[in-house]
C-alpha cells in the first residue's frame, strides 16, 4: 500500500452557526469536531500523515484544545489562505514524497472507514477518486425571469469529502492558477485534465456547518456510542 497523507481543511468560522466559536472547535458529543474528524482518520490508519490548515487567528485555539484534551496524534499544521484553493496549496507544501493524498473538511467528523477506504483505493488505482451519495429531493433547475424546469435527479449526485488523490495528480493541478470555478478538489483536479472517479459516500458524513447539521450529528454519536 501506498504513503497516506491527510489535508484537513478546518478554516471556516461560526457566523452561520450563529456562534463566536469557529465551527470546528464547537462540542460534538463533548468533544471539539476537528478532533472527532480527526480521530476518525487516525482510527483508521494510524501512520497517515495528517497537515492541518487553519486561519491564523485559530491556531492559539486548537493549541489549547492539544494541550486540554491531551492529542497525541501526530500532526502538523498550517496558516490557511484566502480560499479553500490557497488553503490546501500551503497544506501541500509540507508534504514530502509521493503516495496518496486525502483532502478533507474539518468539520465532517461523520465519514465513516468505509468511505474513507474505498476513496483511497480508487485513487490508488485511478488517481482520483469523491465520495457522492445518490439525491432524495426532487431538484429542479433555474433558467432565467425565475422560471425553473424540472430535471432527473438521478443525473446528479451530492459530493462530500475526502476527496483523494495521488500526490502527484493534485501537486500538478494545483500549479494552475485561482479560478472562481474552483469549488472544491476535484474541479481543480480536472481544469487540470485529470478524471475524477466516483465512489460510494455514506448519508452520515454531513458537513457541519448550520445548527440543524449540529443537532443531526449530536444524534448520530448518541446512537453510535448508546448514550441515547
Amino acid at each position: 500500500m501506498e504513503k497516506k497523507h491527510l489535508i484537513l481543511v478546518a478554516g471556516g468560522s461560526g457566523s452561520r452557526m450563529g456562534s463566536a466559536t469557529p465551527k470546528q472547535f464547537l462540542l460534538l458529543g463533548g468533544r471539539p469536531i476537528l478532533l472527532r474528524t480527526l480521530e476518525q482518520f487516525f482510527a483508521y490508519d494510524s501512520t497517515i500523515n495528517v497537515v492541518i490548515a487553519l486561519p491564523e487567528a485559530a491556531i492559539e485555539a486548537w493549541q489549547k484544545i492539544v494541550k486540554t484534551y491531551a492529542i497525541s496524534i501526530p500532526h502538523t499544521f498550517v496558516v490557511g489562505g484566502a480560499t479553500r484553493f490557497h488553503s490546501v496549496k500551503n497544506a501541500l507544501s509540507k508534504i514530502e514524497g509521493e503516495g496518496l493524498v486525502a483532502v478533507h473538511d474539518g468539520v465532517r467528523p461523520l465519514v465513516s472507514h468505509a468511505t474513507i477506504e474505498f476513496c483511497f483505493g480508487e485513487a490508488e488505482k485511478s488517481g482520483a477518486a469523491i465520495p457522492t451519495i445518490p439525491l432524495s429531493d426532487s431538484i429542479r433547475k433555474k433558467v432565467g425571469d425565475g422560471k425553473s424546469v424540472a430535471v432527473n435527479r438521478s443525473d446528479f449526485c451530492a459530493v462530500q469529502t475526502p476527496q483523494v488523490f495521488r500526490l502527484s495528480v493534485l501537486r500538478k493541478a494545483y500549479e494552475q492558477e485561482y479560478c472562481n470555478d474552483f469549488t472544491d478538489d476535484a474541479s481543480v483536479v480536472e481544469s487540470a485534465g485529470y478524471k475524477v472517479s466516483l465512489v460510494q459516500g455514506n448519508v452520515e458524513n454531513i458537513k457541519v456547518t448550520t445548527p440543524a447539521d449540529l443537532i443531526f450529528a449530536e444524534a448520530i454519536i448518541k446512537k453510535v456510542t448508546g448514550n441515547e
